[in-house]
């Protein structure tokens, strides 16, 4: 019996760690426009929400379980409150096609949630607070000055907010509403919604936004814009003037709890990508938001690695880019604790990138601190442009000089896998015999990624919109095929598909000349089969850890990895591209470069020393590019062992025989024949092995 009960125990302590425990987390969801119009379950009455945990009154919060421990299934889920402002008649109800719950935030004050989350493996609870309150206005805006609570009545002696305000007045969202009024082609309340404080979205809400502070004191839109209505409005109505603007409140929730209690829990201050998503993600027009939504930025990997403060925004440091909020810190020289779950993690999103009080740089791109504008072997990118905040994750974190003289410990021993930025500079592969690559020219254009991968789409149909170019950064649509070359065109005229760009050889010896991507894929394949590989395109990092004392063969994988990992299959620069495999695939089987120089001929050179024992070199030449085939044969005419077959760049070459059989077993002493295939020359010379 003794034994059956420790068993059980065993099995229970077994069970626990191999499935772990459910950890629950409530999500506070954002609502978009387009979410309202196109999702089934969010009924008319529903409001747009930022998925912040400060809300306005009279409107919805919209709420969801997440279970970020065991990973199963939440198999149920129930929701109470432990706790309401007085007065409110919230109650929770289903949103059926989302699995998710909403109520309606009916008083100011706090919303205490509680969760109880089961899934197969357990239940967890777990509770959170929701801030209700009203709008209190910017204060200080356009010459207007405030009064309290409005924000900067009590920010005003903050060094810190000050800097904020006065980049933020300046900004085309401080003064946006101002402009419109006064010059656009047409405006209507419509557009006051996204343009203004607190105005309603989709449902009646009394909670001091700017159409209800409009309302009460008598100003009335009407007829179209044309200059002077900003003045005249700022002239009769001046309480008006700070809810006139997409003020703090509008990233920030209603200020009204916060002024209050200086609780900085009743302030948001999140990263939340619905801030900007309730007004930009109303397609065709507003669309930025979904054309996030299918971006690979909005589903980041998970790193979460706890990482020492002395170690943050560096190389090794992977929060700085799989996480929004890390990055956001890196930008600002700031050492921030890593978030180390997906429960906390923050999507690469708009505030990522963008800095949102405003700044001088085109877009407000965000600035990073000085001297990080480098790939990891040193070289500086001065002129990336816009593409600096690609650029900035977008590359291998190692440099290739120093790794490579190290052993390979693990599977993550190498370059990043997203290289692009080394790639399409053409830097940053290993080189063989200080021998340099040749770069193309696609490192020269303005603002580099941004040009390609952010150019607008044409089609003002349905089909491709919003799933390629803009803020999608996606330049292949695998539902219908289609590639996004407009980027393209300026300099490629013609070109429809990359398809189209042809390359001018036969460089993966297939016998066919191919779109650059094909015989890229091919060269890709024809690396990884010279490298030591398990099954039939798996390249082994432990094989080749096995070698280790053959530095070429780890520069060879370095740059297998490098080239695979940059996605463009040749694009982003492709007669680098070309070198580097070409290059690398020799040197991996033992084919090395003696001269920098271009040969001017053909030619099979007698090896050296011979007669030889155990080893011997052969030297050889080429003038094209093209496949080269050295074999060995004995007196019989039967072929031992092939030293080199595979396709190779112009050049000067040595390549070495151990005096050994393709099955690597030593062979007698005795003459051996070598002879040297490509399409364009062949020659053969003798060899005697002594022992």
């Amino acid at each position: 019996m003794k034994k059956i009960l420790s068993f059980l125990v065993i099995l229970a302590i077994s069970a626990s760690v191999l499935y772990g425990a459910p950890r629950a987390k409530i999500m506070v969801r954002n609502v978009t426009p387009y979410d309202l119009k196109m999702t089934p379950g969010l009924v008319p009455d529903s409001t747009v929400a930022t998925g912040m945990k400060v809300v306005a009154k009279q409107t919805y919060v919209y709420l969801s379980a997440f279970n970020f421990g065991d990973t199963t299934s939440v198999t149920s889920q129930t929701w109470t409150f432990l706790s309401k402002p007085s007065g409110s008649t919230a109650t929770f109800v289903t949103v059926p096609t989302l699995n998710w719950v909403k109520f309606l935030a009916d008083s100011t004050g706090t919303y205490s949630i509680n969760l109880h989350m089961v899934t197969s493996t357990g239940s967890k609870d777990t509770s959170m607070n929701i801030y209700c309150g009203t709008f209190i206005g910017v204060g200080n805006f356009n010459g207007i000055t405030g009064t309290y609570p409005n924000c900067m009545m009590c920010h005003i002696g903050m060094p810190a907010f000050v800097d904020i305000f006065n980049r933020w007045k300046v900004s085309g969202h401080a003064n946006r509403f101002r402009y419109q009024i006064d010059s656009a082609a047409s405006y209507s309340t419509s557009c006051m919604k996204c343009h203004t404080t607190g105005y309603d979205h989709n449902r009646f809400a009394n909670n001091g936004g700017f159409d209800d502070r409009a309302r009460t004191l008598g100003w009335i839109w009407s007829g179209t814009p044309h200059p002077g209505r900003w003045d005249s409005l700022k002239t009769m109505y001046p309480n008006l003037v700070n809810y006139a603007t997409i003020g703090c409140e509008s990233c920030h929730g209603p200020g009204s709890e916060h002024a209050l209690t200086a609780d900085t829990n009743k302030i948001d201050i999140s990263m939340a990508p619905g801030k900007c998503a309730k007004c930009h993600d109303s397609p065709p027009n507003h669309n930025v938001y979904n054309q996030f939504k299918v971006s690979l930025h909005a589903a980041p990997v998970m790193e979460g690695r706890v990482v020492a403060a002395g170690s943050r925004n560096l190389f090794a440091d992977c929060n700085r880019c799989h996480d929004g909020y890390t990055y956001m810190g890196f930008t600002k020289g700031l050492a921030l604790t890593p978030n180390t779950t997906s429960a906390d993690q923050v999507t690469i999103n708009c505030a990522t990138c963008h800095e949102p009080h405003g700044n001088t740089n085109e877009y407000a791109l965000r600035t990073r601190v000085a001297g990080c504008d480098t790939l990891a072997g040193g070289y500086t990118y001065p002129n990336a442009g816009n593409s600096k905040v690609c650029f900035d994750c977008h590359k291998a974190r190692n440099n290739p000089v120093a790794l490579t003289q190290t052993k390979i410990t693990s599977s993550t021993w190498g370059p990043h896998h997203s290289t692009q930025g080394d790639v399409v500079l053409g830097k940053n592969a290993a080189t063989f015999n200080g021998i340099p690559y040749i770069s193309g020219s696609h490192s020269t254009i303005s603002d580099l990624c941004v040009t390609c991968h952010m150019a607008t789409t044409t089609d003002t149909g349905t089909v491709t919109r919003d799933k390629v170019g803009g803020h999608t950064w996606n330049l292949h649509y695998d539902a219908t095929n289609y590639d996004h070359v407009t980027g393209c065109q300026g300099c490629h005229p013609g070109v429809s598909s990359f398809g189209d760009f042809m390359a001018p050889q036969d460089f993966d010896g297939n016998g066919l000349i191919e779109s650059w991507q094909k015989e890229v894929a091919g060269c890709i394949s024809k690396l990884g089969h010279s490298l030591p590989h398990t099954g039939y395109d798996s390249v082994s990092w432990s094989m080749i850890a096995a070698d280790s004392n053959n530095v070429n063969l780890r520069k060879a994988y370095y740059n297998y990895q490098l080239i695979k990992n940059d996605g463009s299959f040749g694009l982003h620069n492709p007669f680098f591209v070309i070198q580097v495999l070409l290059t690398s695939a020799q040197y991996s089987v033992g084919v090395n470069n003696i001269s920098s120089e271009l040969p001017t001929k053909y030619e099979l050179s007698q090896n050296y020393p011979n007669p030889f024992n155990p080893s011997t070199k052969i030297n050889f030449s080429i003038t094209k590019n093209e496949n080269v085939s050295i074999k060995v044969y004995d007196m019989m005419g039967r072929e031992v062992i092939s030293l080199v077959n595979q396709r190779m760049a112009p050049g000067k070459y040595s390549t070495e025989w151990q005096g050994i059989n393709g099955s690597g077993v030593k062979v007698a002493s005795g003459v051996y024949f070598y002879r040297m295939i490509t399409p364009s020359y062949t020659e053969i010379k003798k060899m005697v092995l002594v022992k």
